[in-house]
């Protein structure tokens, strides 16, 4: 079977990210409504990352902020956000390139994306003609009583008491994640 030259899972990183800036922008201009938060984790050695020193030297890899009750002057462009955070009562202002997150979660809406940081993308087996429609088809299904039970649930304590730390880890209590690899064909 040809490879792929079109490079499907790069488009689909690309179009995760443009949904998360859209989500920010929305957010930005409006405001977060009702009780929707998004916790977003990113890499802090990536290019294009404005952090304190002494952030960095907090998380020299990879770092988890939450966006809720205690942020200001969110702006969003095509390539980067930047927002205002307060770390053990320290305001810092941040500047995240899209570029560098690996996960956007609303613990709210039972939602996750977790991206591909570049390098780091694999290409996409290789399937028969056909067989990607019904290996996401069959996913689907097998994945539609979760996604209902997912959404029928309210933030728990442990979600808020995680939200009280704003470099809390991502909640890992049963959120969907969509990824890539929801749309790969297991063996």
């Amino acid at each position: 079977m040809a490879a792929d030259l079109i490079r499907y899972d790069l488009l689909v990183q690309d179009a995760l990210r443009a949904a998360l800036r859209e989500v920010l922008a929305k957010a930005a201009r409006e405001g977060l409504p009702g009780e929707h938060h998004f916790y977003i984790s990113f890499r802090t050695h990536a290019r294009g990352i404005k952090l304190s020193q002494r952030m960095r030297d907090r998380y020299p890899d990879e770092m988890t902020i939450v966006l809720q009750h205690q942020f200001w002057d969110l702006k969003v462009s095509e390539q980067a956000f930047e927002v205002g955070l307060s770390f053990q009562n320290i305001s810092e202002m941040l500047t995240v390139p899209f570029e560098a997150v690996t996960r956007f979660a609303d613990p709210a809406a039972g939602f996750e994306l977790q991206f591909a940081i570049a390098g780091e993308v694999e290409a996409a087996p290789e399937l028969p003609l056909g067989a990607t429609e019904a290996a996401q088809s069959q996913d689907i299904q097998q994945e539609l009583p979760l996604l209902r039970a997912e959404a029928a649930k309210g933030p728990g304590e442990k979600l808020q008491q995680a939200e009280q730390e704003q470099a809390a880890p991502l909640p890992q209590s049963g959120t969907k994640v969509v990824s890539i690899d929801a749309f790969r064909k297991k063996n």
